[in-house]
This record gives structure tokens, C-alpha cells and sequence, in this order.
């Protein structure tokens, strides 16, 4: 039923064999994709999620939009949207809240 078949990996560009046992093995937990990535990196991003768990987080220098204050992000910060520091973050977010609430309310 299943062949072994030649994918190329995402992250490195190497070729990788898909194996008709793994495609026997995604099947029977009803993955439908192809893997993505060659079993070297499917390890290394599976070692970054756990650094990532474990709070090895990185973090990126922002000015915040509201006060102007220095902030550290766990995110990439792109122009395109806003970024605040933790008190400003948190008086958005009780003012969206709020206003979430009164729209249901009415």
C-alpha cells in the first residue's frame, strides 16, 4: 500500500527518505500531511519548543506606542501594529474588555 518516497525538508533543503513504515505510522494516527521537515530538524525545532517551554523564551527591545517607555516582547515586532509596554498593554486590553462588554450588553 505504501511506498517509500523522497521529500525535500523545509529548514535545510536536504532530500529525506519518507519511509512507507512512517507513512504507515501517520496514517494510523490520521495525519494527513506529509512531513515538512527530515528527521534532524523535526529533532532540533522539537529541542526548541522544549527550551521554549522550559522559558528560554527570547525576548526583542520595542518602544511602546502608548507611553514611549522601553519594552521587552516575546515577539518580533513589526510596524505594521502597535506595541505596548505591560501597564499600557493591560489598560488596552480592560478598555477593549470593556467594550466587548457593553457591545454584548446592548
Amino acid at each position: 500500500m505504501f511506498e517509500d518516497r523522497s521529500l525535500m525538508c523545509r529548514d535545510c533543503g536536504k532530500p529525506f527518505a519518507f519511509t512507507a513504515g512512517e507513512q504507515a505510522f501517520f496514517a494510523s494516527k490520521g495525519l494527513t500531511n506529509d512531513p515538512q521537515r527530515c528527521p534532524d530538524c523535526r529533532a532540533a525545532a522539537k529541542r526548541g519548543r522544549a527550551v521554549a517551554a522550559a522559558g528560554g523564551r527570547e525576548y526583542h527591545a520595542a518602544v511602546c506606542n502608548s507611553c514611549g517607555a522601553q519594552a521587552m516582547v516575546p515577539f518580533f515586532p513589526r510596524s505594521d501594529r502597535p506595541v505596548y509596554c505591560s501597564s499600557c498593554f493591560d489598560q488596552v486590553r480592560a478598555g477593549a474588555d470593556a467594550a466587548s462588554g457593553a457591545i454584548a450588553a446592548s
